[in-house]
């Protein structure tokens, strides 16, 4: 692998421009100014396309000290905006205030947002966060973004005034005429910390709030509700049974393979312990989902469990506020992952990739922890709606013209696999309401359980554009040159770089998989069927037998 180590100091108010990708996908093509304090290496790697992986482990940073405004008099979770070039390494002190300042927490990490194309696509933007019930205020957003504009004109103006009086005072000067435009060079610096502080609070406070946009959506996506999604796909049709239907958790009582209340004492509720073949069947499920995605072009991973808060911010999840989904470690900048979408999607934060190497498809294997705040009642107990777990996720980074396209491939994968078990199940087009912050599109998987008496959600898969890559850092670089006069081939007749596109779906939901083997598969004397494609990951087991005791 060839890396090119590159040192760039990066000015307070540089602004990037939209990439080619933004002209062409239908996302939001956000770019900024920024503020950074220190020299940023970023690493330009070309991949090669066997399964050797490459980690290089994250920068310390620095944690939000305080609530983020999108909690603010809203329904969580909150939806956020697309960030880009995030620096991890910029260190942010906490916060201060005299009596009767207000306090303004600094953003860890800048977003690229173009707040030109929000303000001039406003009912756009406004429709969007209406649609998807964000809690976003877009009309404070843009009163912040004109005070900051004209703020900017300001320092500007001082700046230039400065600049002139440095230049008279090159010049042959009466001791009187020095003096005085020594008075007044004072005065304008003077001025201008003053402004530069007001201006650098203003900008961070427009960041924290312009944060809570969501993603834009795609065209086709149903407007509303869960209830307003549409099915896309039907296969099978629900078993139909001789004998009185048992639920998963009176099976595996008598199956001895699930012990809650002993977790409950050990861990509390919504734990477990899984014994005997429920064993085996995770661990085949998992090495039998691994073997099929692999099969595809995909590098298995397993990844970290715990990773930092700005991480997990980037990836569009919210580590604080009431009612997060995300266990934080208290004392720390640190998390524990509710999917392996998020140390998958850090693996190239802030790289720049070759074209060639794209796309990078990844299958990984994880333990999984969520809060699960809010979920009650019986439609969520056993194994159902659980705070651990194991999953095995596919992740793909690739070009923004070919998203789409690797989205249905994703799809196409997760229903060649659940029909290959015998499931009967439905493939739906999630509603606008439904959609998770970074989503610009999602097709949920729902599975008939007959012991519950209903479909539930098996896995998932999503198209998240730019959203996540331009706030981890992750670009190419288009192989094609800029045409200039020049016959050599230099940087200035590079392409620029683009954002990739992150796509993400679940192959394989250990705990819900088993909800839906062992239900669907159950017979009249109590013992459950092992499907034909996993019985070589199990030792050949066929069959979950009622043990003698």
């Amino acid at each position: 692998m060839k890396i090119i180590e590159a040192r760039a100091a990066i000015r307070y108010f540089h602004t990037f421009p939209p990439s080619k990708s933004f002209l062409r996908a239908p996302t939001m093509g956000f770019h900024s100014s920024f503020s950074v304090t220190s020299l940023k290496t970023l690493k330009v790697a070309a991949f090669p396309t066997t399964s050797r992986l490459i980690f290089r482990l994250p920068t310390k940073t620095a944690s939000l000290n305080s609530l983020h405004p999108c909690f603010r008099n809203r329904k969580p979770p909150c939806p956020l905006l697309v960030r880009a070039l995030s620096f991890s390494e910029v260190q942010v002190d906490p916060p201060t205030a005299t009596a009767g300042e207000e306090i303004v927490a600094k953003p860890q990490w800048k977003a690229s947002i173009d707040f030109k194309w929000i303000r001039d696509n406003k009912d756009l933007v406004a429709a969007n966060i209406e649609n998807r019930k964000s809690g976003a205020n877009l009309e404070l957003v843009l009163q912040l973004y004109d005070k900051m504009l004209n703020l900017q004109k300001e320092v500007e103006r001082l700046r230039a005034e400065r600049n002139m009086v440095a230049n008279k005072m090159k010049g042959k000067l009466e001791p009187s005429e020095r003096q005085k435009l020594i008075e007044e060079g004072k005065n304008l610096k003077e001025g201008l910390v003053s402004l530069e502080e007001n201006l650098l609070k203003l900008t961070d406070q427009l960041q924290q709030e312009a944060q809570c946009i969501p993603n834009i959506t795609h065209p086709d996506v149903p407007i509303g509700g869960e209830d307003c999604s549409i099915i896309r796909k039907t296969v099978g049709s629900p078993r139909e049974f001789g004998f009185s239907v048992k639920d998963h958790l009176e099976l595996g009582k008598q199956l001895n393979l699930f012990d809650f209340d002993a977790a409950a004492e050990v861990s509390g509720s919504k734990f477990y312990y899984l014994k005997n073949a429920a064993v085996t069947l995770e661990m085949g499920l998992i090495s039998w989902t691994l073997s099929e995605v692999m099969k595809r072009g995909f590098t298995p991973v397993i990844t970290p469990e715990i990773v930092r808060s700005s991480v997990v911010e980037k990836c569009g999840f919210q580590p604080r506020g009431e009612n997060t989904q995300v266990y934080s470690i208290e004392g720390s900048d640190q998390c524990l992952i509710g999917t392996a979408e998020i140390p998958v999607g850090g693996i190239h934060m802030d790289s720049i990739l070759a074209e060639s190497s794209l796309p990078l498809k990844y299958v990984a294997y994880s333990h999984c922890f969520r809060t699960e705040a809010g979920a009650a009642g019986a439609a969520t107990r056993g194994l159902y709606r659980v705070h651990q777990f194991s999953k095995v996720e596919m992740f793909i980074l690739c070009r923004p013209e070919d998203s789409e396209s690797y989205l249905e491939e994703l799809i196409s994968i997760e229903e060649d696999l659940f029909t290959s078990l015998g499931l009967h199940f439905k493939t739906l087009d999630m509603a606008s309401g439904d959609l998770g912050a970074p989503a610009y599109r999602k097709f949920d998987v729902e599975a008939w359980m007959p012991g519950l008496g209903r479909y539930g959600e098996i896995s998932s898969a999503s198209n998240c554009t730019d959203y996540q890559s331009r706030r981890l850092g992750i670009r190419y670089r288009p192989q094609e040159l800029i045409p200039t006069t020049s016959k050599k081939k230099n940087k200035g007749n590079l392409a620029p770089t683009q954002f990739v596109h992150t796509l993400n779906a679940t192959a394989c939901a250990v705990p819900r998989m088993i909800v839906c083997l062992l239900e669907n598969y159950q017979q009249e004397d109590g013992s459950v069927i092992i499907p034909e494609p996993l019985r070589p990951f199990m030792g050949g087991l066929e069959i979950i037998a009622p043990t003698s005791t």
